[in-house]
């Protein structure tokens, strides 16, 4: 079999190294779209543009105001006189938060009342919105306990909080979206580029005419499939190195589990993406069809059903059941276990074997519509 494979092989070596687009679409593209999705592509929510209609204008207002500013979370843009000047602003998006004071603000406080602050918030964008309000509420509790403890201190009587906490967050310690995104980037960029090149190997022996010269040949159709899929799996796994070497420099991701388990579930998955490639290439009779059939799918199951933008636990259960169809859903599980959680096989093993048997259906497939194809 090794006999009949080497020539395949450096066939295949050869043709890629004349088709310098290919070979492009399989180093330096993956880390461009790194780049561009990986700065893109970011969930949290800072800088953001204040406004404040102070009705009262003394020094414990400014104070309160200045507990917005002082949080890092707030970017102070401008006072307005009117609460329609804020709407008008929020409308016209000049300002995504703002912050009415009432006029008799001191003297509730100084009167032990409870002041009511209005909060203008943007909420076109519910999921910055909800983030914004979580951050105003932190920041009036903050100064609600100061004021608190200054009205205890003038009569006499202390303080304290029935139950102290201490929370310690796992994995991403400084709640960087780029430390969950960019895992599943890579996973995204490798599957894309894997199936898109992939795709075309098949088609281009039928576009040239010289499927029939294999079908005279000793090969087997196994043994064609097999041979074409080495070298992309070899320059694919380069592409992969390439890529989370630019995430590490990029965006400081830290690779904190075994760099063994890591290239060996990458290579298991860059297998499954190759297996779609070769199974779009025994559908399609021209190289145009199965670069559209190879783009439609890599890049929607492995957006919308992978995990990687939208989480799978929110979906309808008929969704979740159609996203084992896409085999980046279980590598994205394994590269963010291995990455950001730094745990072992025993954490993933049965992602791995979801991988496995989705390699074997999809070659098994393919090598069938390869005989019919030559037969």
């Amino acid at each position: 079999m090794f006999r009949h494979l080497r020539p395949i092989i450096i066939k295949e070596f050869r043709q890629i190294k004349r088709d310098r687009r290919v070979l492009a679409i399989l180093t330096l593209v993956p880390a461009m779209m790194l780049l561009l999705n990986g700065y893109a592509l970011n969930l949290d929510v800072s800088h953001i543009t204040m406004a404040v209609v102070d009705h009262e204008k003394s020094p414990r207002s400014r104070e309160f105001v200045n507990s917005f500013i002082t949080s890092g979370y707030f970017d102070y843009d401008r006072d307005l006189n009117l609460s329609e000047e804020a709407t008008e602003l929020i409308d016209d998006a000049k300002i995504r938060v703002a912050i009415v004071i009432p006029p008799d603000f001191s003297q509730q406080l100084l009167s032990n009342r409870a002041a009511d602050i209005q909060v203008l918030v943007d909420g076109m964008d519910a999921n910055a919105a909800t983030t914004i309000v979580g951050y105003a509420q932190a920041v009036t509790l903050q100064y609600s306990q100061k004021v608190i403890l200054k009205n205890l201190s003038k009569i006499g009587r202390g303080s304290y909080i029935p139950i102290q906490y201490d929370a310690r967050i796992w994995y991403n310690p400084e709640l960087k979206s780029a430390k969950f995104l960019v895992p599943g980037l890579i996973g995204f960029i490798l599957a894309i580029t894997a199936v898109i090149a992939t795709s075309l190997s098949i088609v281009k022996e039928k576009e040239r005419n010289t499927i029939e010269q294999i079908d005279v040949s000793p090969i087997r159709p196994h043994e064609l499939i097999v041979g074409k899929m080495i070298p992309y799996a070899l320059i694919s796994l380069v592409a992969a190195a390439l890529v989370i070497l630019a995430a590490y420099f990029m965006f400081d991701v830290v690779v904190k589990g075994s760099l063994f388990d890591l290239f060996v579930a990458t290579l298991i998955f860059i297998i499954a993406a190759l297996s779609i490639g070769l199974l779009v290439s025994t559908i399609a009779d021209s190289q145009q069809v199965a670069f559209q059939l190879a783009a439609l799918m890599s890049m929607l199951p492995t957006i919308i059903l992978s995990g990687f933008m939208f989480p799978i636990s929110s979906m309808p259960i008929w969704l979740q059941i159609l996203t084992n169809v896409t085999p980046a859903k279980f590598y994205l599980v394994i590269l963010r276990s291995i990455i950001l959680k730094g745990v072992g096989f025993e954490a993933f093993w049965d992602q791995i074997v979801y991988l496995i048997i989705f390699i074997s259906v999809l070659t098994f497939i393919s090598i069938r519509r390869f005989k019919k194809t030559i037969g």
